[in-house]
């Protein structure tokens, strides 16, 4: 399996279990748009496993559970129960979580190329490549929130230009977040708590990076 969920994945299975259950009680009752939104949301919270087993990447058990509760907070409960409305903070937290998680994705993806040679290159342009990718996947969602609005008549951007403006600063102050992690861990001699994601994932997946030390 290319995720630690043999023993430890009760958490991710029971939310993925829920989506099911609330997908078929709103089929029964006739909520069909509520029940795509629960399919989509499942499909996007799985896509990563699949991806990852295609790839032969081993994924850490706290990553596919950050992603299972983002696509739900974001989809699920964001859009078919509101929570964008209700609580302005919503969109805010989860851009600016999903800016950070896809610095470190990037930062990692820039370590895999150099297959964990943290010297093959500046740690100033290593992060400053990620920072770029966290930025670029934040302004891609943009356009994504826009298209949305503009052909299915939805309201993604609420508030149009100043809610676009106010997650692009978010993605770019959380990409920078990022970005720092990044170059805490080329830095650092040891594993530390500020890295630890990066650390598990190059422990789980050695054979990507063979000139680590």
């Amino acid at each position: 399996m290319s995720v630690e969920l043999r023993q430890q994945g009760y958490l991710v299975r029971g939310l993925w279990a829920l989506l099911i259950l609330a997908a078929a009680a709103a089929a029964y009752e006739g909520r069909w748009s509520l029940t795509f939104v629960a399919l989509a949301t499942l499909a996007l919270a799985l896509a990563p496993l699949f991806l990852a087993r295609r790839l032969d990447i081993t994924l850490p058990l706290p990553f596919v559970t950050a992603v299972t509760i983002f696509v739900i907070a974001s989809i699920f409960m964001g859009e078919a129960f509101d929570f964008y409305e209700r609580f302005w903070w919503w969109d805010i937290a989860l851009h600016g979580s999903s800016a950070i998680g896809f610095g470190l994705l990037g930062f990692v993806f820039v370590l895999m190329m150099f297959e964990g040679d943290r010297f093959a290159a500046p740690p100033w342009a290593m992060c400053l490549m990620a920072f770029g990718l966290a930025v670029t996947v934040g302004a891609c969602w943009e356009i994504f929130e826009f298209a949305m609005d503009q052909w299915f008549g939805l309201n993604m951007q609420k508030s149009g230009l100043q809610d676009t403006m106010g997650d692009l600063i978010v993605d770019v102050i959380g990409a920078a977040l990022a970005s720092w992690l990044g170059y805490v861990y080329l830095r650092a001699k040891d594993p530390s708590f500020w890295t630890w994601p990066i650390d598990r994932f190059v422990a789980l997946n050695k054979k990507l990076f063979r000139k680590h030390r």
